[in-house]
């Protein structure tokens, strides 16, 4: 099964990087956005629209991450996409919980690394940090 998703990234005027997270209540766990992409979409597009979807931030592709690979609750192999993503025109509308992420919070890398769940997940905040 194949995914996508992003490293959301953005900066304060006084220098400050946070990033977005997902609390999905479905797994009780917080998570970068991400999502498997439908039918005829790329992983690119498919990373693209689960941000959005996900955050409610519509974003800009930056630079590919590192992917990940493991398998999922059900036992299949998934590999998720990551790129490293800011939001269109540095805007972030006010969240709007849906039927899958019920919590989206903005933290530093710092904060973000407590808070997530996976080890894959604080890596790419790791790498994301190294990037411009």
């Amino acid at each position: 099964m194949r995914a996508g998703g992003g490293v959301l990234r953005r900066r304060s005027k006084n220098g400050s990087t946070q990033y977005a997270l997902v609390h999905r209540p479905r797994y009780d766990d917080w998570s970068l956005p991400k999502g498997k992409g439908d039918p005829g979409e790329t992983d690119e597009e498919a990373a693209l629209r689960e941000v959005e979807e996900e955050t409610g931030v519509r974003a800009t592709l930056g630079p590919e991450l590192e992917s990940t690979r493991y398998r999922d609750r059900k036992g299949r192999l998934k590999q998720v996409r990551y790129w490293l993503m800011e939001p269109v025109d540095g805007k972030v509308p006010k969240f709007r919980p849906n039927n899958e992420i019920d919590d989206v919070r903005w933290c530093s890398a710092a904060d973000a690394g407590k808070l997530l769940s996976q080890d894959h997940d604080r890596k790419l905040i790791r790498d994301a940090e190294a990037l411009p």
